[in-house]
């Protein structure tokens, strides 16, 4: 996800995303809720989707809004919906889902309506969940309007709770070499705000996954 709009929104409505974010982010659940989060080899989990927002290079009002479903663990294709979306929201940091959620949220409803049977079970968003200056990414606000489970994927560190792009951090991303090698974003709260892992083997950057259940209590 990226894009940039050129003019700033009003304090007023930043105050009010604010408050929205505040408001919302009392629906996000932390723990693992699912039986396949509380096993090892995750038994049971078959569907993993993934959604992000691509924009025309030099045109941060068009974008391509993409849901994608794979089997796992075969990672097969199940589902695909790829949407060009008119992107009126500015970008303002701590602020990305107020620009993008609404276009995601589409393509889950689609697919609700479409596909029932191939709703994901989980959801890696492109962009950060807790780890956030007031804890409610992107991908804590799309599994809070969503009730899925949320995992958001960044590929640098937004420096909160004292995480800093230090030597320290450096050197932890030097020693992921290889699947399954993990360090802890442990701000100095004290709270685990995400877990740095190995990127792609054709990425030069590390991956910095955030909040194992971002989402909404099941409401009634």
């Amino acid at each position: 996800m990226s894009g940039r709009a050129a003019e700033p929104p009003p304090e007023a409505t930043l105050r009010r995303w604010e408050r929205e974010q505040a408001q919302l982010k009392a629906g996000v659940v932390e723990e693992d809720t699912e039986e396949w989060q509380k096993d090892a080899s995750f038994t049971g989990l078959e569907r993993v989707g993934g959604v992000d927002l691509s924009y025309i290079k030099e045109d941060d009002t068009s974008a391509c809004a993409s849901l994608v479903v794979l089997s796992y663990p075969a990672l097969e294709v199940l589902y695909e919906d790829c949407r060009m979306v008119a992107v009126s929201a500015p970008y303002v940091a701590g602020f990305l889902a107020f620009r993008e959620v609404p276009f995601l949220v589409e393509a889950v409803q689609r697919l609700q309506q479409e596909e029932p049977k191939l709703r994901p079970q989980v959801l890696l968003v492109d962009g950060n969940g807790l780890l956030h200056p007031r804890g409610f990414g992107v991908a804590c606000h799309l599994g809070v309007l969503t009730d899925l489970p949320c995992i958001g994927v960044a590929k640098n560190l937004l420096q909160v709770d004292g995480l800093v792009r230090d030597e320290l951090h450096r050197e932890q991303i030097r020693s992921l070499q290889k699947e399954g090698d993990t360090f802890p974003l442990a701000g100095t709260s004290g709270r685990v705000l995400g877990m740095g892992v190995p990127g792609d083997s054709r990425a030069s950057s590390q991956v910095l996954l955030q909040v194992p259940d971002p989402r909404a209590h099941p409401s009634g």
